[in-house]
């Protein structure tokens, strides 16, 4: 994303990104959040969105959804950060695709904080660099970044 916040000219759609999934797109920040959904939608996926860990609770389907991907923010308010949202949501669909998304570097929210194969997408990014991670990640080509 440039600094105006708009995205740049590098978020073109191209068939390396495209994808038709479900995304989970959990943030506290509305302009953020509302940026983040146009370029998933402009890429062709389908975007539920929540602004609290828990508002992303009760926007889930029944266990085994269609929810292809979880992008959350980690440092998020209503005593629910992306951690524990992920946990809760991996519990009802085992094997649910996870970025967690901070401004805060991984050193910075602390040692062990990523798991073995788990994602991590640094505050901020380029619309490209969100695109072809998620569609790493949901054709299983990715490992933890």
């Amino acid at each position: 994303m440039s600094s105006n916040g708009q995205p740049n000219n590098d978020s073109d759609a191209t068939p390396q990104t495209r994808g038709s999934e479900m995304i989970l797109l959990v943030d506290d920040e509305l302009p953020l959040r509302a940026l983040v959904r146009q370029i998933l939608q402009k890429h062709g996926y389908r975007v539920l969105e929540a602004e609290s860990g828990r508002a992303a609770l009760a926007l889930w389907p029944q266990p085994g959804g269609e929810i292809d991907l979880l992008l959350t923010d980690v440092v998020m308010p209503d005593g629910m950060n992306g951690r524990q949202l992920a946990t809760e949501l991996e519990a009802l669909k085992p094997g649910l695709k996870v970025i967690y998304s901070s401004g805060y570097g991984a050193d910075i929210l602390g040692k062990g904080f990523l798991k073995e194969g788990e994602n991590f997408l640094q505050k901020p990014y380029s619309p490209a660099k969100l695109v072809q991670l998620i569609r790493k990640i949901l054709d299983g080509t990715a490992g933890a970044k």
